[in-house]
């Protein structure tokens, strides 16, 4: 459990895809703490216990075509 969320507190601060569950969020991590990651998405903040979560990935912020 501390081993993911050191692991995950790279990410605070970038703009990433994170794979949850059912579900896939574009947006900034916020925060990691006591298991759960804090992301601001375009629509608010959401919570993702790191539980569900399979891949996080540093999203480009210049994509093009």
């Amino acid at each position: 459990l501390i081993r993911m969320n050191e692991s995950v507190r790279q990410f605070i601060g970038k703009n990433c895809l994170i794979y949850a569950y059912n579900n896939q969020l574009i947006g900034t991590v916020v925060s990691v703490e006591d298991n759960w990651l804090t992301i601001r998405t375009k629509t608010g903040s959401e919570l993702v216990n790191l539980d569900y979560i399979s891949r996080i990935r540093e999203y480009p912020t210049k994509k093009r075509g």
